[in-house]
């Protein structure tokens, strides 16, 4: 068997999330079907991490099996040409058989972007944010977590994880050109958490609310104490490290 690592870019937009699904359109199950096109055989598609509807991705990573060998380059401009213009493939490489892009992950990132400005270019991927922001207060918020936390008060209710702990390395917020960045890197990340730390950080700005605000909703493991969830159309999958 040829194991072969796909790293592919999307606009969430339109899609029910990364995972298939049923009863709704999905990218990996579009990814899939134009594998199944090009090799006729039935795949399983690995992606890194699923990304829920709406959200998009600068960088995720998939990976997939199969009996034939594949011409690399007229593989990945074959794919390209049949999956839809909302989904890119932006490079295929073979990788050693054991190779697995989720469990091999050893860090995720994800960008939240937020708009200054109302704009109609702007808004199909950005969040625009009623008011001023401050990075460097946003920075000294988001400092807190830094390090190894329970992020329960940051999942959703019905995650279906039992273990929620999470390593954060990197919590930092950047203005340019009226858009406001958040970057975000972890060992792993759950159901809804990315999108609950952005509202939460939001909520105490807003209303004023120290650091202790944030140490806080941690401690206290519900979901209830954080902030509401900023909406997915400025949240993308930035990059995946192996």
């Amino acid at each position: 068997m040829n194991n072969y690592k796909l790293l592919i870019q999307y606009d969430g937009t339109n899609y029910a999330g990364w995972q298939y699904q049923t009863n709704a359109v999905t990218i990996q199950q579009k990814i899939v079907e134009a594998l199944k096109t090009l090799i006729m055989e039935d795949v399983n598609l690995i992606g890194s991490g699923r990304t829920d509807a709406g959200v998009h991705a600068f960088g995720q990573v998939a990976n997939f099996k199969t009996q034939q060998e594949i011409d690399l380059y007229k593989f990945k401009y074959s794919l390209n040409s049949i999956l839809p213009r909302d989904i890119s493939i932006l490079d295929i490489k073979e990788v050693h058989q054991e190779f697995h892009s989720r469990f091999d992950a050893k860090k995720r990132s994800y960008l939240y972007v937020i708009s200054k400005n109302k704009s109609p270019f702007y808004d199909r991927f950005s969040y625009f944010y009623h008011g001023l922001l401050n990075c460097d207060v946003l920075n000294s918020l988001s400092s807190n977590f830094i390090g190894e936390h329970d992020y329960t008060s940051f999942c959703k209710k019905n995650s279906e994880t039992e273990n929620k702990i999470c390593k954060v390395v990197t919590a930092h917020w950047k203005e340019t050109k009226g858009l406001i960045f958040f970057l975000i890197e972890a060992d792993r990340f759950l159901h809804g958490m990315v999108r609950t730390i952005v509202g939460t950080v939001l909520h105490s700005f807003k209303n004023n609310l120290d650091e202790s605000y944030i140490v806080n909703v941690l401690k206290l493991q519900n979901r209830e104490s954080a902030g509401e969830s900023v909406p997915a159309k400025g949240l993308f999958l930035f990059k995946v490290k192996y």
